[in-house]
């Protein structure tokens, strides 16, 4: 890490003599502790996507300059690839409530953590949004229709789909467009930091500092403060949610006046959004990506979903209300432990039989021949989505890096696509697995077979060798890359 030793040596006048690489957040950031002798830490930080750097580093700017409790930015590479940042320790809101987390019984110590963290979250969104240049938030610079169908499309096609539940398009389609207008009724000029929860919150000297906020944009207040309070494995009980909003609105009352009958109608119905997207990111990580920490949390946003609902009238939306009480009735979704879709195949021996062949191509070079000659399987046109490869800082990247990665996840067309991908794949599998066939292919096509071939080819070879434990031999054939998943006997 010499350019971090460097930015080190740069800002502080002397050299860092230990660097220690910090646990992964689940970003495409990496972070390290850079300390000298004399005990002077920073945090080091690495991240692939630049753009998202830079909004981060300029936000924390802004923040600085008007006193708000974020991490300090140090300094930064020219290009902020690298970038040095005040080290705020290693405790998270989310560790200092553990206790109370996993018993239900938060301590006085715990719920005044929370009040404090809270009560801090106004200035954030008012002294915030102060003169803030909102060009400079990464994705988009302000919360608005295409932002509220993103993830609501998300709820759709990664979770509702994936769960059998039945239900009318064109209803269901009605009620996502009400809902999106009533979430937009309102202007605001106010700062909404997206991802507030506790895992962003550290604990430094027994104060709160926010992190992770270069999601931000402008929006609505009440989005951050459902975000919080809701949040679904945090498992606050009703009585300290009331607290919690509560403490919330004294510190609001001192930017702006508050009809509190007005602020807990809008503020259910931006819980009841943030629920849909949360299930949505639940069911496309842990269903399709089979990511445990993601499948054992479905319960508990089950569970609060099922509460508003009982609580709330949101009559507004009948058919979409109807599919939600009928999600919350299903077993499977409500158990703490969810089983997971892997359990089809498992102690199949026909899986330890059965080949997948995965391609990523280009279609000016032609569809990829079938090895095996039985000339079956798919070819996925993914020419359909915005091309990454329209724009210069994309271009030396493919499907496989992060950049691209996120560009393709944040646009809100890959995972619908894969969606539909991983149902056909299913239902093909399954079969072949029934009848002991030994070879299938699935190819993917786009314009270079570089972005959104890759990315859709190497995510159904990951999704395939992890459900059903089949031989997977993965083709990225314009990079000249190749990669084999052995099959396995998966267990229960």
């Amino acid at each position: 890490m010499i350019e971090l030793q460097s930015l080190y040596k740069q800002h502080f006048g002397y050299k860092a003599t230990h660097i220690d690489r910090l646990p992964g957040a689940g970003s495409n950031r990496v972070y390290y502790r850079l300390s000298a002798a004399n005990g002077q830490t920073a945090i080091g930080v690495q991240g692939e996507f630049l753009a998202e750097n830079r909004a981060f580093v300029l936000l924390a700017k802004h923040f600085a300059e008007h006193r708000l409790p974020t991490p300090k930015v140090f300094t930064h590479t020219e290009n902020f690839e690298f970038y040095l940042q005040e080290d705020l320790g290693n405790i998270s809101l989310f560790d200092f409530v553990k206790k109370g987390r996993e018993t239900g019984v938060f301590s006085s110590e715990e719920k005044s953590m929370l009040f404090r963290s809270v009560e801090l979250l106004p200035r954030m969104q008012f002294d915030g949004a102060k003169g803030l240049d909102f060009s400079l938030c990464y994705p988009q610079a302000e919360f608005d229709r295409n932002t509220v169908f993103w993830d609501l499309n998300y709820f759709k096609y990664c979770f509702l789909k994936a769960t059998g539940v039945e239900f009318f398009e064109p209803d269901l389609e009605r009620d996502f467009q009400r809902l999106a207008d009533d979430l937009l009724h309102d202007a605001s000029h106010t700062f909404l930091y997206r991802d507030f929860q506790a895992r962003n919150v550290m604990i430094r000297n027994e104060q709160p500092f926010f992190i992770d906020f270069q999601g931000g944009r402008k929006g609505p207040v009440f989005y951050d403060v459902a975000s919080f309070v809701w949040q679904a494995k945090a498992n606050y009980p009703a009585e300290l949610r009331e607290e919690l909003i509560e403490h919330y609105l004294q510190a609001l009352a001192t930017y702006t006046r508050v009809n509190k009958n007005v602020f807990r109608t809008r503020l259910n119905l931006f819980v009841f959004f943030r629920s849909l997207q949360v299930l949505g990111a639940y069911g496309f990580r842990g269903y399709f990506e089979q990511k445990k920490h993601f499948i054992d949390s479905i319960p508990f946003a089950i569970g609060n979903l099922k509460n508003l609902l009982l609580e709330n009238d949101f009559s507004a939306y009948p058919h979409l209300v109807s599919v939600l009480q009928t999600l919350c009735k299903l077993p499977k979704l409500t158990a703490r432990r969810v089983e997971s879709a892997a359990t089809f195949s498992h102690n199949n021996e026909n899986a330890l039989k059965l080949t997948v062949r995965v391609f990523s191509f280009s279609y000016k070079k032609g569809i990829p021949a079938d090895p095996s000659g039985n000339g079956g399987g798919y070819v996925f046109d993914c020419r359909g989505m915005n091309n990454p490869g329209r724009y210069d800082e994309y271009k030396q990247l493919t499907g496989l890096d992060r950049p691209v990665i996120d560009f393709l996840e944040q646009q809100g067309e890959i995972q619908p696509f894969l969606s539909s991908v991983y149902q056909l794949a299913d239902a093909h599998v399954q079969d072949f697995l029934r009848r002991g066939f030994t070879n299938l292919q699935f190819c993917f096509g786009c314009t270079g077979g570089q972005h959104r071939s890759v990315y859709s080819a190497q995510h159904l070879a990951e999704y395939l060798s992890e459900k059903y434990g089949v031989r997977v031999e993965l083709t990225h054939r314009e990079q000249a890359i190749e990669q084999v998943f052995e099959a396995k006997q998966l267990q229960r």
